[in-house]
């Protein structure tokens, strides 16, 4: 886009953002460096573009996330200062970075050094835990939405936009290849994400950091996608043999395809790094990194080395005994032993012929057989169940086989036993209704049935904080032992605070354009005598400073100044739920006018400015009269009352 056909640039929006320049273009919305003459410093002021304005659902879903991300403040995500919805243009007021993004950087770097990777990806999941804790999930973790300045600090940004950018279409295309490098096996397949969506595309990024290159390549979006889900990512020691064991570790266990195998939180993931910062030589031994049967085998070897190392010095010690002297004894003692060795060995022939050729069988796969079609279908083999209590289990059905005893590929004797252990099938729980209990009463009532659980925080209108709105799955679902239900606890109310400014000194219109771009209103307003022009603010309550929700009436004392007064009246609106124009006429001159909504308002305060005189007001909504009065501003205060309507 050329900077000259912008509609935006060199304009001032809200009457406060000067927009400068185009600094960056995404798939929704314009990114611009603009000026703030108000809070006089430079800002970021990003614009959803005009082909998107006119879906309805799409602008209320681009509202209540930018409330949500406007409540994130940690010194690792980039500010949000102000957020602006009119029929014309939806924008996200942010601070201002100097900097590159981090996908720059590594592409200039080629491979970082490890301590420098470990420093961002410390900062990133800083920034994701403070995001998890309010219950956002940025989903959309990349080093294009990371930006580096120049101290090393790093600003992630793009809260919010990735969440509903997503189509509803649960599928991957050509146009989704910036992300599909990064994204979760869950998101890939259209399932529900959580947190653990982030910590997997944190992995991703380490890997890249280190390593040079992300860990899927393909020729299109879907073929990465698919790679995502099925494919086992090549170790990145493989690619840079200078990556600590310890440090590979944290990103196999970060990349897990299984969200339950994967750190369960940011913070989780953070713990883990500053240990390995502490010791770089540490190993993590996870136990996804070995089988069961490695581990016994390691045991094994280790157990026969520590026999050689008994069995020598026990030989050297029986050389040094002293020879019996006594030959007849001697004699004697062989001939005993040679009679009972040739007892035992007829006793073993007759009994077990060890001449006989028996043959040999390599062992099966038996696990996730039925224990019966097992049994059936390797008859030459002895096949034994061992386990004295139900043996539940999530990945085996009731029946199955899930453990075998030696394991499969061994040479073994035709014969010989298989010890097994057969599945009860998972443990199947009916969820009760937990809505409006407290969350920790809920969560550990989930911990006793054996279930795993998320909290997700959202604010609620209805449910008091602190407690359950619903679960997911529901009230009556089915649910395995392990399977993990996610609590919806409620924060209360959607209230966004907001700072009061200082509208001292600025005359009544001035200061109510500026209540308004900080989303407040102007309450009452009374007349005080002092040496101020009339009309000017003279007192505020509240106080500037101060921390209010979004809509609280700021009550002003204006200064009467000589004889004129200006006098506020308070009109009653229809229930008209969209944009208007009201105005309002004196003596049939226009005095005032807005657009706002009439059922999100309820009243209008319109001013008037007269001396000891008698005048005639006119309220009109979309050029239509709505009210009538007459104000006399003779008495003190002055008097007004409604002279007909509609």
């Amino acid at each position: 886009m050329e900077q000259h056909a912008d509609k935006y640039l060199g304009k001032k929006m809200e009457g406060r953002y000067e927009i400068q320049e185009l600094i960056g273009m995404g798939g929704m919305a314009n990114v611009y460096k603009a000026f703030d003459v108000i809070e006089r410093r430079t800002v970021s002021v990003k614009i959803l573009r005009d082909e998107f304005l006119g879906n309805a659902e799409f602008l209320r879903r681009f509202k209540n996330e930018s409330k949500a991300i406007a409540v994130l403040s940690h010194s690792n995500i980039v500010q949000v200062y102000d957020v602006s919805f009119t029929n014309r243009v939806q924008s996200i007021v942010m601070e201002y970075i100097d900097g590159i993004t981090l996908k720059d950087y590594i592409e200039r770097q080629k491979t970082l050094r490890w301590e420098e990777a470990v420093h961002f990806t410390l900062q990133v999941l800083r920034a994701l835990s403070h995001a998890h804790e309010k219950g956002i999930v940025h989903r959309d973790i990349k080093p294009h939405n990371i930006m580096l300045l120049q101290n090393g600090t790093i600003k992630v940004t793009d809260f919010g936009i990735a969440r509903f950018a997503r189509s509803e279409v649960k599928t991957i295309t050509d146009r989704a290849i910036g992300s599909v490098h990064y994204i979760s096996p869950e998101q890939a397949m259209g399932d529900n994400t959580d947190q653990k969506t982030d910590i997997y595309s944190v992995g991703v990024l380490l890997f890249e950091m280190l390593t040079g290159r992300v860990p899927f390549e393909a020729d299109s979006a879907v073929s990465v996608a698919i790679k995502h889900i099925q494919s086992k990512a090549v170790r990145p020691t493989q690619i840079n043999p200078d990556i600590p064991t310890g440090l590979e570790e944290i990103i196999l266990k970060a990349m897990e395809k299984n969200a339950s195998r994967r750190y369960q939180s940011a913070q989780a993931m953070i713990d883990d790094i500053e240990k390995f910062k502490q010791d770089p030589s540490i190993h993590f031994q996870y136990k996804y990194l070995q089988s069961d049967n490695e581990q016994a085998e390691r045991k094994k070897y280790r157990h026969a080395i520590n026999q050689t190392r008994e069995e020598k010095p026990l030989r050297n010690q029986q050389r040094r005994k002293k020879r019996v002297p006594y030959l007849p004894i001697l004699a004697g003692v062989t001939f005993a032993f040679v009679l009972a060795s040739l007892g035992f060995i007829g006793l073993m022939i007759s009994l077990n012929n060890p001449f006989a050729q028996v043959d040999e069988v390599r062992v099966p796969e038996l696990v996730g057989l039925r224990f019966d079609t097992a049994v059936s279908q390797y008859a030459g083999l002895n096949v034994e169940i061992v386990q004295e209590a139900l043996l539940y289990n999530d990945e085996f059905a009731r029946g199955v086989v899930f453990y075998q005893d030696p394991r499969p590929g061994r040479t073994i004797r035709e014969g010989s036993r298989i010890l097994v252990r057969v599945s009860d099938g998972p443990q199947i729980t009916i969820l009760e209704n937990y809505a409006n209990r407290p969350a920790d009463q809920v969560t550990r009532m989930l911990d006793s049935l054996g279930l795993r659980y998320e909290i997700i925080q959202g604010y609620s209108n209805v449910v008091p904080l602190g407690q359950v709105k619903f679960t997911n799955p529901s009230v009556g679902a089915e649910v395995r032992s392990g399977q993990t239900v996610y609590v919806h606890v409620s924060l209360g109310p959607d209230v966004v605070w907001r700072n009061v400014p200082d509208v001292t000194g600025m005359d009544i219109d001035r200061a109510r354009q500026m209540l308004e771009l900080f989303n407040l209103r102007v309450g009452n307003v009374t007349e005080q005598q002092s040496d101020e022009p009339a009309g000017t603010v003279i007192a505020q309550d509240p106080a500037d400073g101060s921390i209010h929700a979004e809509g609280t009436a700021v009550n002003l004392v204006v200064s009467r100044g000589g004889d004129f007064r200006r006098v506020a009246i308070s009109v009653e609106l229809p229930n008209i739920n969209d944009y208007a124009t009201l105005q309002a006429f004196q003596d049939g001159l226009l005095v005032q006018e807005e657009v706002l909504n009439p059922a999100q308002v309820g009243t209008w305060r319109p001013f008037f400015t007269g001396t000891n005189e008698v005048v005639f007001i006119e309220i009109r909504i979309d050029g239509v009269r709505h009210r009538q009065y007459e104000l006399d501003f003779f008495p003190d205060p002055p008097t007004f009352h409604e002279v007909g309507g509609w």
